[in-house]
């Protein structure tokens, strides 16, 4: 994947995420990609997904498929 600009994104946290700041952010205003981000670390690097990828990722996660066995 090509080298992505991030100087616009607007992250956002998981709504799942509670008070604590552990938790990862993405960037959903970036055409064609979903950045992701530790919030602890939002100077540090940014995975970048496609939006296939993504929703395998979180089909995974619905499913069970990452549950421990």
């Amino acid at each position: 994947m090509a080298d992505i600009d991030l100087a616009a994104a607007s992250w956002v946290k998981s709504t799942y995420s509670q008070q604590g700041g552990d938790c990862v952010e993405a960037a959903p205003n970036i055409p064609g990609v979903l950045p992701v981000r530790d919030s602890k670390d939002p100077s540090g690097p940014a995975l970048i997904f496609s939006p296939a990828a993504w929703q395998s990722f979180i089909t995974a996660i619905r499913t069970g498929e990452f549950d421990a066995r």
